[in-house]
C-alpha cells in the first residue's frame, strides 16, 4: 500500500495460476494490495494457494473484466503468457502500466543485502532452505523461489527487512524481454551451485550461456560475496578471472566440505568442516545430492553471521519442497513424487530410492518435450536400471509441426523403445486401469515413484487414498 493512501493500490496479474505469479499475488495481498488475476486454466497447488489466501481470479482473458472496477495500477505480464494475449493487447492500446514480474520483484522485494542462488541446478531447493534459515534467524527476508515449499506459506513474501533471497534464473524475463531473470535481482551475494549449457533457444552456444554468468559474476560489488561450488567445473570456468570474494564448499576441497554422507527413510545425515570445525546436520528431506545443496547455504548463512547452531535447527526444520522427492504416502508401501522429467533426472531419483529402499521400485514416468524427441532415444539407455516396473501412461497433448515433419513421441512408443534396455516396461493408456494394477501388484516394502513434470491427472492422489 503506497504510503498517505486511504485505499490500496490494484495490482493484476496476468497468468496467475503459475508458482512464482501466484506466490508474487499472494505476497501483494498479504501486504494489503488488491490483487486481481488472470489464466487460462487453474490446477492445484498454485490454484488452491490462491483460493485460501483469498486472492480473486479469472478464467480466461477478458479485458472487460480487468478493469471493471477502474484501470490497475500495475499489470503484471509473465513469460509464458506471450505478447499477444487480448489483455496485454489491451494494456497497452490504453497506456496502461505494465510490467514483468520479473521487474516487480525488482522493483518491491528486492533489498540493499540481495541473496540471489542461481545455477543450472540446485537454486530452487538452495533459496528455499537459506530463506528459512534467514527467517529463522530473525533477518525477516524478502524471497521468492520457483517452488512449493513444504515449510513457506508461499513461495514468495514481501517484508519490511533489509535482506531478500531469491531464486536467479538465467531464462528470460518476458514474452518481448531476453534478459536473463537474475541480473534484475541485484546480488550482493551469490550462491553459485552449477554451470552447464542449458536453454539453447535462449542460448545458441555453450559460450553464449557461459558469458551470462560470468556478467552476473563481474556486476556483484566489490564489497560482495560469492559462495560457489568447488566440484563443479563450469563454476570453476565462470570464477577463474574473478576479482571478488569467493567462498568455496564442495565434498573435498573448499572452505566448507562436506563428508560421511548417510541417508535413510528417516533423511539425510553428514558432517560439515569448516576452518577445524564440524558441525553434524540432520535434514527430513531425501537425495543424497542435496547434501551439496545444503552445505552451500549453511556457508552463505555462517558468512553473513548466522551461528551454526540457528542455521542447524533450521535445516532440520526444514521440510523439503514438494515435488523434490516428496513422500505422498510412508506406511508399508512409499509413494514419492518428483519433478525428474528427463532420462538423466529420473536416473539421479531411482539411484537415490535404490540406496535407501530395499523393497521393489516401481516407476510411473512422463518426460518433458525434449525426451519424447525421437533424438533423445539413446539418453534412455540404462536410466531405469534402479526401477524393476516402468510404467509410461497416457502422455499429455503436445502440439506438432505445422507440417507434420515433426511429431512427439506417444507414450506405446516410448515405451517400445525404452523396452529395449529395460525389460519390465508396461503401457498403460487408461488412468484408472494404471491406478488399479499399482494397487493389486504394491506389496509391503515397495516404493510407487511417480516422476514426470505433470500432475498425472490425480493418479497419485487416487492411489495414496487407496493405499491408504
Amino acid at each position: 500500500m503506497t504510503e498517505g493512501s486511504n485505499s490500496p493500490k490494484h495490482i493484476h496479474v496476468i497468468g496467475i495460476s503459475g508458482v512464482a505469479t501466484s506466490a508474487l499475488a499472494i505476497a501483494f495481498h498479504k501486504k494489503g494490495w488488491k490483487v486481481t488475476g488472470s489464466d487460462k486454466g487453474f490446477f492445484p497447488p498454485a490454484s488452491t494457494a490462491l483460493e485460501d489466501a483469498g486472492v480473486s481470479f479469472y478464467a480466461g482473458w477478458h479485458p472487460e473484466l480487468m478493469v471493471k472496477d477502474g484501470n490497475p495500477d500495475l499489470i503484471v505480464i509473465p513469460t509464458a503468457s506471450g505478447s499477444n494475449n487480448p489483455e496485454t493487447l489491451y494494456a497497452k492500446e490504453h497506456g496502461l502500466n505494465m510490467a514483468s514480474y520479473t521487474e516487480v520483484f525488482r522493483d518491491y522485494f528486492i533489498k540493499k543485502n540481495s541473496i540471489v542462488c542461481t545455477g543450472t541446478w540446485g537454486k530452487t531447493s538452495s533459496s528455499a532452505l537459506l530463506s528459512h534459515i534467514l527467517d529463522t534467524a530473525g533477518f525477516d527476508p524478502s524471497y521468492m523461489f520457483g517452488g512449493v515449499s513444504l515449510s513457506h506459506d508461499s513461495a514468495a513474501r514481501l517484508s519490511d527487512g533489509d535482506w531478500s533471497v531469491f531464486e536467479g534464473d538465467e531464462y528470460k524475463s518476458g514474452p518481448t524481454d531476453p534478459t536473463p531473470k537474475f541480473f534484475y535481482y541485484k546480488p550482493t551475494h551469490l550462491l553459485l551451485s552449477a554451470v552447464s549449457w542449458d536453454h539453447a533457444d535462449l542460448y545458441p552456444t555453450e559460450n553464449d550461456y557461459f558469458n551470462a554468468f560470468k556478467k552476473l559474476v563481474s556486476d556483484i560489488p566489490i564489497t560482495g560475496l560469492i559462495v560457489a561450488n568447488a566440484d563443479q567445473p563450469g563454476v570453476t570456468q565462470i570464477l577463474q578471472s574473478s576479482t571478488k570474494r569467493i567462498v568455496h564448499y564442495g565434498k573435498s576441497s573448499g572452505d566448507y566440505t562436506y563428508s560421511n554422507v548417510k541417508q535413510s527413510e528417516n533423511g539425510l545425515a553428514f558432517t560439515i568442516s569448516h576452518n577445524g570445525d564440524l558441525f553434524d546436520i540432520a535434514s527430513p528431506i531425501l537425495g543424497a545430492f542435496q547434501a551439496e545443496n545444503i552445505t552451500g547455504c549453511f556457508a552463505m548463512a555462517h558468512e553473513i553471521g548466522i551461528p551454526a547452531k540457528k542455521i542447524i535447527a533450521a535445516i532440520r526444520s526444514f521440510k523439503g519442497l514438494k515435488r523434490r522427492m516428496e513422500k505422498r504416502l510412508d506406511g508399508d508401501i512409499t509413494v514419492i513424487d518428483d519433478i525428474a522429467h528427463s532420462p538423466e533426472k529420473a536416473s539421479s531419483v531411482l539411484s537415490n530410492l535404490r540406496e535407501i529402499y530395499t523393497g521393489k521400485i516401481v516407476t510411473i514416468f512422463e518426460p518433458n518435450i525434449g525426451g519424447r524427441r525421437i533424438e533423445s532415444i539413446a539418453k534412455y539407455d540404462n536410466a531405469f536400471k534402479d526401477s524393476d516396473v516402468v510404467i509410461i501412461p497416457r502422455l499429455t497433448k503436445l502440439k506438432t509441426s505445422e507440417d507434420g515433419s515433426e511429431k512427439p513421441l506417444e507414450g506405446d512408443d516410448l515405451a517400445k523403445a525404452i523396452m529395449k534396455a529395460h525389460a519390465s516396461v508396461i503401457y498403460i493408456d487408461a488412468d484408472d486401469q494404471l491406478v488399479e494394477y499399482l494397487i493389486q501388484n504394491a506389496k509391503k516394502g515397495d516404493v510407487i515413484a511417480f516422476l514426470g513434470s505433470h500432475g498425472f491427472r490425480g493418479m497419485i492422489e487416487e492411489t495414496v487414498k487407496k493405499l491408504s
